[in-house]
């Protein structure tokens, strides 16, 4: 399918097969056919062949296409940072600020 399709990394091999798990060869065919026209040419995007079959993937997919879970983390991280924060008196806010 990479012949249809342009894949640029490791994430669009895996949305790629995440596709290809979901519908035919036949089906992902005609959807990069469909996104190839007037103003476009060359091989589509994933992410064009997603929106062209009317899919978006699962947030877990999602998550381990981009690599997010380590972002996440981070996140994580300062969000409980900003709670403890949050949940200090105010007096004491005033005073760590000043």
């Amino acid at each position: 399918m990479e012949h249809l399709v342009r894949v640029q990394n490791e994430s669009d091999r895996r949305t790629l097969a995440w596709l290809r798990e979901r519908t035919s060869d036949a089906a992902l065919a005609a959807a990069a056919q469909a996104c190839i026209g007037p103003g476009r040419p060359g091989k589509p995007y994933v992410s064009q062949l997603c929106r062209q079959l009317g899919l978006r993937l699962p947030w877990p997919v999602r998550a381990a296409v981009t690599g997010a879970a380590a972002h996440i983390e981070v996140g994580d991280c300062h969000l409980a940072a900003i709670r403890q924060i949050l949940a200090r008196p105010q007096v004491e806010t005033r005073r760590a600020a000043g």
